[in-house]
């Protein structure tokens, strides 16, 4: 999921439960101008950061504890990453969010962009 730097939603994207979220992380930022990426460390992939790199952004990304060469990044500015979390937050009040009742994904990810509006009209 992407977020705006108020924390509303943007763009939602469904992965397996055994997939890693990096796959769609490029998909989610395709379209959109931004001048920093914010994430954490599951993002630190040399793809995603020359994918960031060549939109012109910076990525705020802490780098994984096994990289060789450790990058450097804005600590004060990835405490904006809270944002991520409280929207997760705000999501997970409804029920049927946290306990996906939803068999098919198409459901569920129908019900995600449904709580994504309520949240918009806060």
């Amino acid at each position: 999921m992407s977020v705006d730097g108020l924390g509303n939603p943007l763009r939602l994207r469904l992965t397996g439960g055994e997939r890693h979220d990096i796959t769609q992380a490029s998909a989610l930022l395709e379209g959109y101008s931004f001048e920093y990426v914010l994430a954490d460390r599951g993002y630190d992939a040399d793809d995603f950061i020359a994918f960031i790199l060549a939109q012109q952004a910076t990525p705020v990304i802490p780098p994984k504890a096994n990289r060789k060469v450790q990058r450097e990044y804005d600590r004060w500015r990835y405490r904006e990453r809270h944002l991520i979390e409280c929207f997760m937050n705000k999501i997970k009040h409804y029920r049927r969010v946290f306990s996906r009742f939803d068999k098919l994904a198409s459901s569920y990810l129908g019900f995600l962009s449904f709580v994504s509006t309520l949240v918009w009209l806060r």
